[in-house]
């Protein structure tokens, strides 16, 4: 048995094989025929979901200083003058007045030169800003305290 085994080793291919020659043909006979063009164009499908925007999506939230694109500078002190208590002179937090974190830092940063160049005082709010409109209300903080 060994040594017919290997006659058959040695005479055979795989072309001479019969089982491949009928395998092959029937491997691509079932395969359907696609051209490039259908392969290149992308056809839209009735079935397919379609995109829309969700209707229940809340509008992202912006500090009002991002929204109208305002960089605080030194020189506004108008403006700088908002953020700082009337009494106190001490300068609000992000709680009290929703900027956000890159803003608040650039306004405290703006009233400390402001306030080293003589343009503000230290230590209350100037009185011709007094009656100025408020950008908030630090009475209702938009993130309420601990305590």
């Amino acid at each position: 048995m060994f040594k017919l085994t290997r006659l058959i080793a040695r005479n055979a291919n795989v072309g001479s094989l019969r089982g491949t020659q009928q395998l092959l043909p029937r491997l691509f006979a079932n395969a359907p025929a696609v051209s490039e063009e259908e392969n290149t164009a992308t056809t839209k499908n009735a079935d397919e979901p379609i995109d829309i925007p969700n209707p229940f999506e809340k509008d992202p939230q912006q500090c009002i200083l991002c929204k109208h694109n305002i960089t605080p500078h030194y020189k506004n002190v108008k403006l700088l003058s908002q953020f700082q208590s009337p009494y106190t002179g001490r300068i609000y937090g992000r709680h009290i007045t929703g900027l956000c974190k890159q803003k608040q830092e650039d306004v405290e940063k703006a009233i400390i030169r402001a306030q080293r160049c003589l343009l503000m005082p230290g230590y209350h709010k100037d009185l011709d800003f007094l009656q100025d409109p408020k950008l908030f209300d630090p009475e209702k903080p938009v993130r309420p305290h601990k305590y």
